[in-house]
């Protein structure tokens, strides 16, 4: 893709609605982070709630935030407020890809205020957050030490790595004024996603959290949305990037994970508690998921002494997961088959 062809693709993306990306913490954490290809699926033009951190660690091309289209090259490290749109467009030939090319550290506003409440020194921060709202670009020192950090979230865990995260916010806090550019306009305006895919994906997350430990169903989702199954089902993951059925499955299990490290709760209360309606499947969707069993990644994460009764996890291998026939689809994963009328 050559520069001319990425600039045309961020002025085609400016001014179109973005879709909402849905972030989802792992178990135990505060801050995340994570690291991606481009191009890749979570690489598009999106925004979402929470503000990013975010590092171009190699390539050249057109970044675009909120209605500010510019020329990103490696080690750019730019801060995206809440709700504000974005996407780096690399240079690339045709089929190739540039391996981890992003960096991203993602934090709720409303955690970091919370916590102020407690720690009155994390309000020093406020004023970098309001004028994240148009997006900043950080450059020279403060982005090669900003980048530093980032890395170092990336090898690091626990409190190191919160200590890394603050530590980043002093630097971004502290950057002079001539290392610090803010992007899209006062007065700028984000192009949602369409009225139809936000109510989507709000009622839709809404629902899920609400009814997470029972009984989940896309289409009592979608009547709360004023929307059909199939309407609401293509809406939701246009917006998302996931099925409905990806996101229930993806929410019950990073709850899964915090009961399993935070609890001495059999695994098969777990089960249950999470809304899975069978230890059989919730094992294999855990597997699925963690890449191990829910009794290895207790054993593996887990400070609290348990009992477990014999036979509450059943072991599985990958392949035996990977060789299986395909599961019927479900709008609830850990509760029945989908009906022809859920379709």
């Amino acid at each position: 893709m050559s520069a001319l062809t990425s600039e045309k693709i961020a002025q085609q993306l400016r001014g179109r609605a973005a879709a909402r990306e849905v972030i989802i913490t792992e178990p135990g954490e505060s801050v995340r982070w994570s690291q991606h290809d481009y191009p890749a699926p979570v690489a598009r033009w999106n925004y979402h709630p929470e503000f990013e951190i975010h590092l171009c660690r190699t390539t050249t091309g057109r970044f675009i935030v909120g209605d500010h289209i510019g020329a990103f090259t490696p080690g750019q490290v730019t801060l995206i407020g809440s709700g504000v749109p974005h996407h780096w467009v690399s240079d690339l030939a045709p089929g190739e890809i540039a391996p981890l090319r992003d960096a991203v550290v993602q934090f709720d506003g409303g955690w970091l205020a919370r916590s102020a409440r407690d720690m009155p020194e994390l309000s020093e921060v406020d004023a970098l957050l309001a004028e994240a709202s148009r997006g900043l670009l950080f450059t020279g020192a403060s982005a090669t030490a900003a980048a530093e950090r980032i890395e170092l979230m990336g090898v690091t865990t626990g409190l190191a790595r919160l200590a890394h995260f603050f530590q980043l916010l002093t630097i971004l806090l502290h950057s002079p004024a001539h290392e610090r550019e803010p992007l899209a306009r006062e007065w700028f305006t984000s192009p949602a996603e369409s009225g139809e895919g936000k109510r989507a994906v709000e009622t839709g997350i809404g629902y899920i959290f609400d009814n997470l430990h029972g009984t989940v169903r896309m289409a009592e989702a979608a009547r709360l949305a004023g929307m059909s199954p199939a309407s609401f089902s293509r809406f939701f993951q246009r917006a998302s990037g996931r099925t409905f059925s990806e996101t229930v499955r993806m929410l019950r299990i990073t709850r899964a994970r915090m009961m399993l490290e935070q609890s001495s709760a059999p695994i098969a209360s777990i089960c249950y508690d999470v809304g899975f309606s069978n230890l059989s499947n919730f094992n294999r969707q855990f597997l699925r998921e963690v890449g191990v069993t829910p009794r290895a990644y207790r054993s593996m994460t887990s400070t609290v002494a348990v009992r477990e009764a014999p036979g509450s996890s059943i072991h599985a291998s990958p392949r035996s997961i990977t060789e299986s026939s395909p599961s019927p689809k479900r709008t609830d994963e850990g509760s029945r088959p989908t009906t022809s009328a859920e379709r």
